[in-house]
């Protein structure tokens, strides 16, 4: 399958719109399958809205969509970064497996590589073989030269930016040079593959809307035309500088972090508000997640350059313990997430089985029926009976493992145990039982010698499996 994806570069790919085929004599039908959208938020903690349990930050829209569908408490990125945990999402591949095993860190403006449209197969490709049309509105983050951008993945219209909004010629001192000698551009605002804007700081505060308003179009237009559509809007604002438009600054108990999350609640609710209106509710899956934990320490060059905009709270209290740039605690990897499927999820609910973000591959899969490659490695699972509600369904998942974004195992969910990695030699493991201790504050290693050495070989097992591109069991 994989094969014939990357042969079918025809008049089509040439103009940036990538439609592969199954077979040689494979057609793309439309079908009236459900439309997907995918709410992917930048650097919103587990308790960062108010239906996970926050206090500070109001965000009343998505407490309405919890209230229609399932929220997802056991829910994983799985890696603390936003570049290996978009390659996740988009290949339901752990990220240390994708460009062939080679990994992708945290990519900046002097980067070089990118997600490698001759290596991978995203779901974007497989939606397409099924005549959905598809859209990404927001941030990538997956490599911003054009043989990496959205367009050579199945995404058929882009408009966004193509790495964070914090990597612009502020930083580093003011100089914006990095070590190499690089300077760094403005950020720029791509639209398909063309860059139609050089932002500065006012810039980036307005393009929040501007991406809601391209979400929605697009919206419109799919349903005119009768097609089944995928959208992924790939929030911005809740990632440094916290910048959101004039006149919404101020509401928040937690700052401008908390601003911003509510700017982010103010348009997921313009977007639900347009499902309503073009009458799709009723046959559209909507998936809220994060790509990570949130920020949680103070960074004085952020708020050299942005002030208020780029302040962190240390005191801030989360339920979770640590926070983005890394896979050992949950802070950095377990995130929120809320599946609505008007007669699919049962209304209100919960579920408390393992689940991750590579299983939204096979998900959305299964939503277009489309087949998943089988000659690839493929980490993601079925979840449709989580999804369902179904009496007894369990996770398919025996464990949920946190790999650096370049491989190296740092910790592993079993059932309610936790076990990371440790950089004492003396103590190599720290156990945590989650059931009575969320915030993984007391490690019990010495209590549980015969867990420590089970849950460690999994682990083992299961970094070796990467190394050798196998299936982990």
């Amino acid at each position: 399958m994989i094969e014939n994806i990357h042969k079918f570069k025809t008049g089509i790919l040439a103009s940036s719109l990538l439609v592969p085929a199954i077979g040689a004599q494979a057609q793309v039908t439309p079908t009236s399958a459900p439309n997907i959208i995918h709410i992917l938020v930048d650097d919103v903690g587990y308790d960062d809205i108010s239906c996970f349990g926050s206090k500070d930050i109001k965000t009343p829209n998505l407490d309405i969509l919890a209230s229609k569908g399932m929220r997802f408490t056991d829910f994983y990125a799985p890696h603390g970064t936003s570049t290996p945990s978009r390659a996740t999402l988009l290949t339901g591949r752990y990220a240390p497996r994708v460009n062939n095993g080679t990994g992708l860190y945290v990519l900046f403006p002097s980067s070089t590589t990118g997600l490698d449209p001759k290596q991978e197969v995203t779901i974007t490709q497989l939606l397409k073989t099924k005549g959905y049309s598809t859209a990404l509105f927001g941030k990538w983050h997956l490599g911003h030269l054009p043989q990496f951008l959205p367009t050579e993945f199945g995404i058929d219209k882009f408009v966004g930016i193509p790495y964070p909004n914090d990597h612009g010629p502020e930083r580093l001192g003011g100089t914006g040079i990095r070590p190499s000698g690089v300077i760094d551009p403005p950020i720029p605002l791509i639209r398909q593959t063309e860059v139609v804007k050089e932002c500065d700081n006012n810039d980036l505060g307005e393009l929040p809307p501007m991406f809601v308003r391209e979400s929605c179009r697009f919206m419109y237009d799919a349903v005119k035309n009768k097609t089944p559509f995928y959208l992924q809007y790939s929030n911005i604002e809740t990632h440094t500088p916290y910048f959101i438009p004039r006149g919404f600054e101020g509401k928040s108990e937690a700052g401008a972090f908390g601003d911003a999350v509510e700017y982010m609640d103010v348009c997921v609710g313009i977007i639900m508000d347009m499902v309503k209106r073009l009458k799709i509710e009723n046959n559209t899956i909507i998936v809220f997640t994060s790509d990570n934990g949130p920020l949680i320490h103070k960074d004085t060059e952020l708020e050299k350059c942005y002030g208020r905009f780029g302040e962190t709270d240390p005191s801030r209290e989360h339920v979770l313990r640590g926070g983005k740039y890394q896979e050992k605690y949950d802070g950095g990897i377990r995130v929120p997430c809320i599946v609505v499927w008007p007669g699919v999820t049962p209304a209100n609910s919960e579920c408390n089985e393992l689940v991750a973000s590579f299983d939204l591959f096979d998900l959305f899969a299964q939503v277009a029926d489309v087949e998943v490659p089988s000659d690839i490695v493929i980490d993601g699972r079925d979840i449709m009976p989580l999804i369902k509600g179904e009496k007894g369904a369990k996770s398919p998942h025996k464990a949920i493992y946190g790999f650096a974004p370049k491989g190296g195992i740092r910790s592993v969910r079993y059932d309610n145990w936790k076990l990371v990695y440790s950089n004492d030699k003396n103590k190599p493991f720290e156990l945590y039982n989650l059931e009575v201790d969320l915030g993984e504050k007391n490690n019990i290693a010495d209590q549980h010698p015969a867990i420590v050495k089970k849950i460690s070989k999994m682990g083992y097992s299961a970094n070796k499996a990467i190394k050798e591109n196998k299936n982990i069991n």
